[in-house]
């Protein structure tokens, strides 16, 4: 078994996508009609879609859902994890992937900082979800 999907809630499925895709560069692996006002959405970050690509398991790449809020969600929109981090994004390049976002108006909370276990800074989704950009070091 496997997590291959985590839903993440938006107000607004092509302004997420906007985000995702043209500031963090994700790829957009599909969007489909289910009603009137749901879609089914799925992104995931380019490595992991190459990686998958490689494998052969394009289908079962772990990705986001992005999930439109109904009334009752709209108040978690921005606050899956309350006010700590939510999602992790992994860099294999910390700071041309920070400079580029940086560049493309991605919102930071703060400088880069150097953690034991990684290179990392905080940063703000279109929906106000934390997120860190991270580049492991080696621990042994």
């Amino acid at each position: 078994m496997m997590i291959s999907n985590v839903s993440l809630l938006v107000s607004d499925y092509d302004r997420a996508i906007d985000f995702y895709v043209n500031k963090l560069g994700f790829i957009l692996l599909c969007d489909v009609p289910v009603t009137a006002e749901q879609r089914w959405i799925r992104i995931a970050p380019k490595a992991t879609v190459e990686g998958a690509v490689a494998s052969g398991a394009v289908a079962s790449a772990s990705a986001l859902v992005l999930t439109k809020a109904t009334e009752q969600q709209k108040m978690f929109v921005g606050q899956q994890a309350g006010e700590g981090v939510f999602l992790f994004l992994q860099s294999d390049d910390f700071w041309q992937d920070y400079q580029r976002m940086k560049t493309l108006g991605v919102d930071f909370l703060e400088e880069p900082r150097e953690e034991v276990y990684a290179t990392v800074v905080i940063f703000r989704d279109c929906e106000g979800n934390k997120w860190d950009l991270l580049q492991p070091k080696s621990v042994a």
